[in-house]
């Protein structure tokens, strides 16, 4: 015969086995979950950052398609802090971004004409304009970025 008491026992026992597998399960599953959102969240910034460069490069390549004199004007977002500049050597507008991990990513864009002008620059997270022009006589394109107010 079970008395009352040793049903409150067992069920006091589920419900501790119960609780402890909640807690165990709960920091298994938590620092996945941030290490999960962290990871989205790079995709997500680097995707960004890559539509900024590749919108100037598109530019870049647009004004040396049209020769000097040629002008073009592009918005684009920067979803973080980053330095943005032209590598002469590879022909290529990078981005240097870095990381939930802290490790840097260069996000670079090929452009068609080696002979850009594009100051290192390092801009913080809004909305920017790049203005990218070809002055007639002369060998460089010249692209100068600013915050859109």
């Amino acid at each position: 015969m079970i008395r009352m008491d040793d049903k409150g026992q067992v069920s006091f026992e589920y419900l501790m086995l119960i609780l402890i597998g909640i807690i165990i399960l709960g920091t298994v599953t938590i620092p996945l979950i941030g290490r999960a959102i962290d990871a989205s969240n790079d995709v997500s910034r680097a995707s960004d950052a890559k539509v900024a460069v590749e919108s100037i490069a598109n530019a870049a390549n647009i004004v040396y398609a049209n020769g000097p004199g040629a002008k073009r004007t592009v918005t684009f977002y920067v979803p973080q802090n980053g330095t943005i500049g032209f590598d002469q050597t590879n022909k290529v507008i990078y981005f240097s971004l870095t990381l939930s991990n802290n490790t840097v990513k260069s996000i670079n864009a090929t452009t068609e004409y080696g002979n850009i002008t594009l100051n290192t620059v390092t801009l913080t997270r809004s909305w920017y304009k790049a203005v990218v022009h070809w002055p007639n006589r002369n060998a460089n394109i010249v692209i100068t970025i600013s915050k859109v107010s």
